[in-house]
């Protein structure tokens, strides 16, 4: 039946003479039409804009920790297209259309189109934790995977294994710590210090993770995924007198293990990361000859996808962080950091500028002979030598004794570019001064500020090496007004460098794990809305750059020369990365270690 219009219907009751009942039953018709598509329109607009659009546009503005340090992250143009046999659901796996668009859209776009596409990707519940302003934890959330014991536990139960010259078992007591200091000379507190390990992170870390106040055993919200691999551990066993092959299953077996994981599939493992606490170079051998240093963990395919956070990182590769050194101070409180960083704020500091280290004779590019001289030969220098066993560089009491009582701690290159010392130093007090920025500038980015003036001196190698810079004289040009607001800001960096008795949790600080902890999540949180927006971080991203995008200004997304391009030219062979200097470095480490145990 063809339906009249509501004009002719009242000119055929007007022409009847329609009474009241006519009226009546027009206007209850026409109440009924009205109710139906109010009704409509009210199940377009806010139910189905409610449960898709609205959501979407809330996913844009979401923002990432306002004090973060962490650099953007990039993603990886190369994402799958078949996920892993064990991932979840079709529909819950990374869709083929993942990958970023070269055709400039608006981001999150509200049609209902757009929506079901960001619907698509199974990190979508995790991003939206955030907007429950009820949750403290949203978008923090963090999964640990239950690895098999081999994987760490079984390590400390056989920790004599753990170093050829160094019994790791008393290290390994105390949730990582060591055993407790002795405060006997009044250099430390009478709580929270003890004789750590500078290679205990890995546990000193997995055990920080189980007081995390944000952990989920739901993988489907969390911001970033933990594995708690003792990767350091692992390589230290088999470094010397073992084979490629014996080198390398720990590290295979664990791939292996995740990618049958669920929780891989969703994103291949890119929101997955795992702490090591040894150089990078230990894990980069580019070869499988026998001669060739450390295990090949960073290099294997599913390892590139993942976070590795080491003590030292490499400039030339985007796949691994450098997180602290472990010093010998764990507060179990806030007071406790409080009372010691008044503590170093006031005391009197009778040396210019101090070092303790030893000599690299066999090195000609090192410059500790000269800075060693140097110290030697001033009245405002102090010397700790290291050479040959000195108890007193051994020992933790009289090196953070000289580090208190100096202005500047002299902090060079070691074997490989960084070196614990610099942490002890700054919580200490102590003006760090660095001779090479790999030794904390394109290292620490996510623990130290990007202003490297704001706490510390740098004086370029070349300055000593060629130019016989006297560091007296550099130092002393530097006014008591500018050395103070200097020592103040290493004071204030200490909550930040320092990581906490990982049986217990600060308050209101944020210690090296919370911070690293923090900035994992925005990188992974950042590679996520990339990939919903179709979009890479950097233009024309290369990797053997890597180090320059730390230092990029926000909104920078190029890199080009930059002065510090000199200090990270890599050999004519193009090996820097595992070959030559690189595993050479890490290789006369280890000798270090064997000749500071003996």
């Amino acid at each position: 039946m063809r339906r009249r219009s509501p004009t002719n219907v009242s000119a055929e009751l007007m022409e009847k003479g329609g009474g009241k009942n006519q009226h009546n039953r027009l206007c209850l018709l026409a109440s009924l039409s009205a109710f139906f598509w109010i009704l409509l329109l009210y199940f377009h607009f806010v139910v189905l804009a409610g449960s898709t659009v609205d959501k979407s546009v809330k996913l844009d503005p979401t923002p990432l920790n306002p004090e973060s340090k962490t650099p953007a992250f990039v993603i990886d143009n190369r994402l799958p297209d078949n996920p892993s046999k064990s991932s979840p659901s079709t529909s819950e796996t990374i869709p083929s259309n993942a990958t970023p668009s070269s055709t400039e859209t608006t981001p999150l776009e509200t049609t209902s189109t757009s929506s079901q596409k960001i619907e698509k990707f199974p990190f979508i519940r995790a991003l939206r934790t955030v907007e429950n302003k009820s949750d403290p934890c949203g978008g923090r959330y963090i999964y640990v995977h239950d690895l098999p014991s081999r994987f760490n536990e079984d390590m400390l139960k056989e920790c004599r294994s753990l170093s050829l010259w160094t019994n790791m078992c008393k290290f390994t007591t105390n949730a990582g710590m060591g055993p407790p200091l002795e405060n006997v000379e009044g250099v430390f507190s009478n709580t929270g210090w003890y004789a750590t390990n500078q290679f205990a992170v890995d546990v000193i870390f997995s055990n920080r993770m189980k007081q995390y106040e944000c952990l989920t055993n739901d993988s489907s919200i969390a911001a970033a995924i933990f594995v708690p691999f003792y990767a350091g551990f692992d390589i230290a066993r088999y470094l010397w007198g073992h084979n490629v092959s014996r080198r390398d299953a720990a590290s295979l077996d664990l791939v292996d293990w995740l990618m049958k994981r669920p929780e891989w599939g969703i994103m291949q493992g890119r929101d997955h990361f795992l702490v090591a606490g040894r150089i990078t170079w230990d894990f980069r051998r580019l070869t499988d000859e026998e001669s060739d240093w450390g295990n090949k963990l960073l290099f294997l395919p599913a390892a590139k996808n993942m976070s590795m956070l080491v003590v030292e990182s490499s400039p030339w590769n985007a796949n691994d962080f450098g997180i602290p050194y472990p010093t010998y101070f764990h507060p179990a409180k806030d007071a406790d950091v409080f009372t010691w960083q008044d503590r170093m704020r006031k005391l009197e500091r009778k040396w210019l500028f101090s070092f303790a280290g030893a000599p690299r004779p066999d090195n000609p590019k090192s410059i500790r002979g000269q800075i060693i001289d140097q110290c030697k030969n001033s009245k405002v220098g102090k010397l700790l030598e290291c050479d040959f066993g000195e108890s007193k560089c051994h020992s933790p009491s009289s090196i953070m004794q000289m580090f208190q009582s100096s202005l500047f701690c002299l902090q060079p290159q070691g074997d490989s570019y960084t070196r614990r010392s610099a942490f002890d130093s700054m919580l200490a007090g102590c003006i760090p001064v660095f001779f090479h920025p790999g030794s904390a500038y394109t290292q620490y980015t996510w623990h130290l500020p990007k202003n490297y003036t704001t706490y510390s001196v740098f004086i370029p190698e070349d300055d000593i090496r060629k130019r016989n810079v006297s560091i007296e004289e550099r130092l002393g040009q530097i006014s008591p007004e500018q050395v103070k607001i200097m020592r103040d800001n290493v004071i204030n960096l200490i909550p930040s460098l320092i990581y906490a008795d990982p049986r217990s949790k600060l308050e209101t600080l944020k210690d090296a794990f919370d911070v690293a902890a923090q900035a994992v999540i925005d990188k992974v949180t950042r590679l996520r809305k990339n990939m919903i927006e179709g979009r890479t971080e950097y233009d024309n991203f290369v990797e053997e750059n890597s180090w320059k995008y730390a230092l990029l200004d926000e909104g920078q997304r190029e890199v080009g020369g930059h002065e510090w391009d000199p200090f990270f030219s890599k050999p004519k062979d193009g090996n820097a990365d595992s070959g030559g200097s690189s595993a050479e470095a890490a290789k006369n480490s280890w000798k270090n270690e064997r000749r500071g145990q003996s």
